[in-house]
């Protein structure tokens, strides 16, 4: 008889080991993966609808997440509005208007996949929501996104508030003011341009959309970086590919990981990153190497954000308080979209508003006219422009660059008599908030400047009603930035023309990051 020896007992023993650990390790990932599509969903569906909160049944994995990208993907195809309207809300946000339509207009709740995204429109909890930022902080879309935003604007806590301190500087007024002439200059080279294109008839159709994305890609690219636009263009080459891929793969279902896998999509969003981080480290090393020799360092923002971080290891003798280069890149990085993303849709929106306008483009003209002649502008001037700041005001309620923004919260947490259970979702929708009837009248989807005669608080009724840069301590750093850009752009503009919409005009805004015209911006321009 074969006697069975100790050492196969022991293998025998060990196999079975390996295939316990083994079973045990698949029971534990399933459990967790069955937790994570379809357990904790609807043990927090129930907790919601518990506190008579309504919104739509979980479906398995996916939420509601086809619908949404379906109905957005057909609004995109729609092709152009039939009128001329500023009532956009069922174009850019399909889905959230039905979500608000069917289930409330505060606090209804959808589902991106297994997470629950709890909408939110009511002025009070908003503000509730931006002041407490650390109780609600950002949720950036994924990791997608995230390569998009890493600077000022993703980070949190104690980073965030020493990002903050050593870019404030760069924002100041006293700061600002010396950049005026760099917007002349580059406006001037715009209406160089159209006055070229004028020369024979005296007026001609222009698509004003590519100049004016030229225009604050050149502007930024002086004020931040003492470079001209062509030196700058290939990162805005980069980073426009970049925002697209972003939004691709944040319309498709994201399985956690996925972003490592070396798929097409994956293999290109790397690529532009390593691109994008020389080019930007070529920059700063001129810089440094310039700084390192004694030269003094520049008025733009990227001088100013240097010397601030300089000045904080001064202060506190420890190189923790100083952006590393890398912070700096992303902040780099941050201003090159940043700081022109917002001042393109302003003046795109502003031209094409003043173009079915005429009596508030003439008034507009005037108060230009009565303040500089035909001087260029300056800073003095520029903060005298009230009829100007009332037309932006009001460009910026019916289209706000940044339509929604979103937080979070990490752990149970109680929202005006509500409790947010862990791992909820934030959409605060501030596009639904600028055109609600309910707090801007009957005409809130038509272009009154006048409603802000009196400033933004008296228009609100004291309501934080009007949040087109958001809001609480995080509220966008380069809000003054861009309204300066863009006074100078407009004030230059209406001193050399008049302008009508074009009968070839295609009405049709839409989202890539800010909200844009899909179609561009075909406007009659006159010369003056």
């Amino acid at each position: 008889m074969h006697t069975i020896s100790k050492m196969e007992v022991n293998a025998t023993w060990f196999g079975v080991g390996i295939v316990v650990i083994l079973i045990v390790i698949v029971v534990w990932y399933g459990w967790r993966f069955v937790n994570w599509v379809w357990l904790r969903p609807k043990k927090m569906e129930k907790y919601l609808r518990e506190q008579g909160l309504k919104g739509s049944t979980y479906k398995f994995l996916f939420g509601d997440m086809k619908e949404m990208v379906k109905m957005t993907t057909e609004a995109n195809k729609s092709g152009p509005m039939i009128n001329l309207t500023n009532n956009i809300v069922t174009r850019i946000h399909p889905f959230v208007h039905k979500t608000v339509t069917t289930y409330g207009k505060n606090c209804a709740f959808t589902w991106l996949g297994p997470k629950p995204f709890v909408h939110i429109t009511e002025p009070a909890m908003i503000k509730e929501i931006l002041t407490n930022y650390n109780q609600f902080p950002k949720q950036m879309g994924g990791p997608f996104l995230k390569l998009i935003f890493k600077g000022l604007v993703a980070a949190e806590g104690d980073r965030w508030m020493k990002h903050r301190k050593i870019i404030n500087p760069a924002f100041h007024v006293e700061k600002l003011k010396h950049m005026v002439p760099a917007f002349c200059m580059s406006c001037a080279e715009m209406i160089r341009k159209w006055k070229d294109m004028l020369k024979e008839e005296g007026s001609c159709e222009v698509d004003v959309w590519p100049y004016l994305q030229t225009l604050t890609r050149d502007i930024i690219s002086r004020t931040a970086f003492g470079s001209s636009f062509e030196e700058g263009k290939k990162i805005f080459e980069l980073q426009q590919e970049l925002a697209h891929l972003a939004l691709e793969a944040l319309q498709s279902f994201y399985i956690p990981g996925s972003n490592l896998l070396p798929t097409k999509r994956n293999n290109r969003i790397k690529e532009i990153n390593i691109e994008m981080k020389a080019s930007m480290m070529s920059m700063i090393d001129k810089r440094m190497i310039a700084m390192k020799t004694g030269e003094s360092s520049k008025d733009d923002l990227l001088g100013i954000l240097l010397d601030s971080s300089y000045e904080e290891i001064k202060q506190h003798e420890n190189s923790n308080f100083r952006l590393s280069i890398e912070d700096v890149i992303e902040e780099c990085k941050h201003f090159y979209l940043a700081g022109q993303e917002t001042t393109k849709d302003l003046l795109v929106w502003t031209m094409v508003l003043l173009g079915q306008h005429p009596d508030w483009q003439a008034r507009a003209r005037d108060e230009v006219s009565l303040v500089f002649g035909k001087e260029k502008p300056d800073i003095s001037g520029l903060n005298r422009l009230k009829i100007v700041s009332m037309i932006f005001n009001e460009v910026l309620r019916l289209y706000p660059p940044i339509k929604t923004l979103e937080r979070m919260v990490h752990e149970d947490t109680k929202l005006g008599n509500i409790i947010l259970p862990a791992g909820s979702h934030l959409h605060l929708h501030l596009l639904l908030m600028h055109h609600d009837e309910e707090i801007w009248g009957d005409d809130a989807k038509e272009f009154k400047p006048e409603r802000f005669f009196e400033g933004v608080s008296n228009a609100t009724k004291g309501q934080s009603s009007y949040l087109p840069f958001g809001g609480g301590p995080r509220i966008c750093i380069g809000q003054n930035y861009a309204y300066l850009e863009a006074k100078v752009a407009l004030a230059m503009i209406l001193q050399d023309f008049c302008f009508e919409i074009s009968p070839s005009y295609s009405h049709a805004p839409h989202t890539i990051i800010t909200l844009q015209p899909q179609f561009g911006a075909h406007l009659i321009l006159h010369k003056l």
